[in-house]
């Protein structure tokens, strides 16, 4: 008799349940998509994306390269001052935000080219890297200033602007020691000596020197009569407020807001028409008496000669910097207002200044 081979119970149902499972995983074919539906979402695609452009970036995303293959391989942005200052700061935050936050599919990465209000940064921008998208400068309403006062034969003109990104007000700083109490007792001291008051700032011709300038005219000191220290960097200007080498410095609200935090300075006014809501402590010069009111702002600009491709892909990214979660913590934590404007806008927004600033100082008696 033929001998049957019996499997236990347990196995038996484990087979079982196996064929069950392996027959349930079959791949079920995809419903057919209409043809309609097909084209609407290619047309869709290609208005979205346009010819040669980026698409727009998903949160968490990088953004594609062009059709050129831009970028390949780091992009810089050059801070045309000494570490510590706004414009090294701004960079470096920007430079962070398009890496961390995914938008850059290569690294960003920041130089600085400190001396003569921007102005070496921008000749060296404008010689040495026309074409090049990798080379970027951070730069700001100071700079415009600096061009005029230091008769610099390059100007922004001759750069390709990119985007406007932030703005911000100024503030009047005493070390913490200072026999200054008020903007009062500031401007009455300035007042009665004029160049007993040094001034720590930026650049010449810059925002923190037209500032000076204007409470200088409001408060009927003569211009000859000011004096005024720039610095290359708001880290130096800050060294000599610190070691009591000044009497007061000027800069942006956001620039030494550790050292206000800490006590080591301490703030007399701003340069707002109304109180800050990250300072509602600090009055405006103009309820001190001090009827001027000054915004600063910070932008990115491009070498000349860059490619249209090339072009929209970096205003695209500074784009989706500006509008992601980080950067928006970046603002409310530096009491910077977003000014957000690129392309055509940001260049009609230069030749204004360049203007207004034009006339500021001649005002003021900075430039003739």
């Amino acid at each position: 008799m033929r001998r049957v081979c019996t499997l236990p119970l347990m196995a038996w149902i484990s087979l079982l349940v196996t064929s069950i499972l392996l027959a349930g995983c079959t791949t079920m074919p995809a419903a057919p998509v209409p043809v309609e539906e097909a084209a609407a979402t290619e047309v869709a695609t290609e208005v979205a994306t346009g010819e040669g452009a980026a698409p727009a970036t998903a949160a968490g995303a990088a953004l594609a390269p062009t059709a050129g293959g831009f970028p390949s391989k780091a992009i810089q942005i050059m801070a045309p001052a000494n570490p510590g200052g706004g414009w090294d700061t701004t960079a470096r935050l920007l430079a962070q935000t398009l890496t961390e936050s995914g938008i850059s599919p290569v690294p960003v990465e920041v130089f600085n080219v400190p001396g003569a209000g921007g102005t070496i940064g921008l000749a060296q921008l404008v010689s040495q890297n026309a074409g090049d998208p990798y080379t970027l400068m951070m730069m700001g309403r100071v700079m415009v200033g600096s061009i005029l006062t230091n008769q610099s034969p390059v100007t922004l003109a001759e750069t390709t602007p990119l985007a406007r990104l932030t703005a911000e007000y100024e503030i009047i700083v005493v070390p913490k020691d200072s026999p200054y109490q008020t903007m009062e007792e500031l401007v009455a001291a300035f007042q009665a000596n004029p160049k007993s008051i040094a001034w720590a700032g930026g650049s010449a011709g810059g925002t923190d020197h037209i500032l000076v300038g204007q409470i200088a005219k409001a408060v009927g000191v003569a211009p000859e009569g000011v004096n005024y220290i720039a610095y290359s960097g708001g880290g130096e200007a800050a060294a000599a407020i610190l070691g009591g080498q000044v009497a007061a410095g000027v800069s942006g609200v956001g620039e030494w807001t550790d050292f206000i935090a800490s006590g080591e300075m301490r703030p007399l006014a701003v340069s707002s028409a109304d109180r800050l809501e990250a300072l509602p402590d600090v009055p405006t010069l103009t309820e001190s008496g001090v009827d001027v009111v000054l915004l600063n702002w910070r932008g990115v600009v491009g070498p000349p000669n860059l490619s249209e491709e090339d072009k929209a892909w970096l205003i695209n990214a500074l784009t989706a910097a500006t509008e992601s979660a980080q950067w928006q913590e970046i603002l409310a934590t530096n009491g910077w207002d977003n000014v957000f404007q690129t392309g055509d806008d940001f260049a009609a927004t230069l030749a204004e200044d360049n203007a207004t600033i034009s006339a500021v100082l001649k005002e003021i008696g900075l430039i003739e």
